[in-house]
């Protein structure tokens, strides 16, 4: 019974001395839950720990992005392992272990780019056993240069772009107007340089009885830094459709003046019946006709919208209807003369 109880006792005993080394080589990984965000060009600080806290001095500690085998930071054996580190984070690392007694550790990352951008896994490894905790790191970047791009000016309206270079990640770009509300893009499109920096390019169609004054402004949404560029247009870039207008109604104005004056005149001194007035009320209407034919036309082409405002060929089509109305003007000047030095023949 004595001898019983001794053995009883004994592996009572080591089982207790088993369970405290197992609990002992128990522990989990701490470290931020959200993003941490890093400026590019500049130094990242990551941080993890043990918990419950202990020495972390013989144990492996290992940071790598998305294989295991390929770390950015290695601790082993009291020391670091530069040698075994990735080729974009050689020199650029450092494990700070001033804590290191208590199981915390730091990773500085100097000269962040936006390749850094992504998950970081911190690994405490004891042994057979490891545990292991997830950063996410955010890169970002804003750029203060923008800058507005002014087509010229049609009969239609205006052409504005918007140009801004140099942001990560995407940003947020809209036009606003004068009292901050929303303008929709005409179009928006973005590309990537070499360094994966964003450059942004949004175009806005301004007609001639619409804004006036105009925000471009870009929102880095993750730090919300904001930035922005202002254009006031003046009244005087779309006088060209009011001149085009008004020099159409002085020509009918004067065509028509000129006519019936002209026409009273033969009348009173040919009278109705004679065979000039017949052939000067025939022109007279021939032109008039004419001229209202081509005036309806150049009307017609200027209200109907052939390609949007968002299609690339929209400018083609206003120059290509500039160039129409020109001729037509030209045409009309050309048979106002050619019919006043018929009437002068008569």
């Amino acid at each position: 019974m004595g001898t019983t109880g001794v053995l009883l006792v004994t592996n009572c005993v080591v089982l207790y001395l088993l369970l405290i080394v197992a609990l002992s080589s128990e522990f989990t990984v701490t470290g931020l839950s959200r993003p941490v965000l890093a400026s590019l060009g500049g130094t990242l600080e990551l941080s993890c720990q043990l918990s419950p806290p202990q020495n972390a001095q013989h144990m492996e500690i290992r940071w790598f992005r998305n294989h295991y085998t390929q770390p950015v930071h290695l601790y082993r054996d009291g020391k670091d392992l530069h040698g075994e580190t990735i080729s974009m984070y050689v020199e650029r690392t450092e494990l700070l272990k001033d804590a290191i007694g208590e199981g915390k550790v730091t990773l500085t990352i100097f000269n962040v780019t936006i390749d850094d951008d992504g998950p970081y896994h911190c690994i405490f490894k004891d042994g057979e056993f490891y545990e292991e905790h997830i950063t996410e790191v955010k890169v970002t970047v804003t750029s203060s240069d923008i800058q507005i791009l002014m087509h010229s000016p049609n009969t239609k309206g205006v052409m504005l772009e918007c140009h801004s270079g140099g942001w990560f990640p995407q940003p947020r770009m809209e036009w606003r107007d004068s009292k901050g509300e929303v303008i929709p893009a005409t179009s928006k499109s973005h590309s990537q340089d070499r360094n994966k920096l964003f450059n942004m390019t949004m175009a806005l169609f301004i007609e001639a009885s619409s804004h006036k004054n105009v925000t471009c402004y870009l929102q880095n949404h993750l730090t919300h830094q904001e930035e922005s560029i202002n254009i006031v247009l003046s009244g005087e870039l779309f006088s060209w459709k009011c001149v085009w207008m008004w020099i159409m109604t002085m020509i009918a104005s004067v065509l028509i003046a000129f006519i019936v004056t002209y026409c009273v005149q033969q009348y009173l001194i040919y009278g109705i019946c004679s065979e000039r007035f017949s052939y000067l009320l025939k022109g007279s209407v021939l032109l008039i006709t004419s001229v209202l034919a081509i005036m309806g036309v150049m009307l017609i082409l200027h209200r109907e919208q052939r390609v949007t405002v968002s299609d690339p060929r929209f400018e083609l089509d206003t120059l290509w209807l500039e160039d129409i109305s020109v001729i037509l003007c030209m045409l009309i000047g050309y048979i106002i003369k050619l019919l006043s030095f018929i009437y002068f023949r008569l």
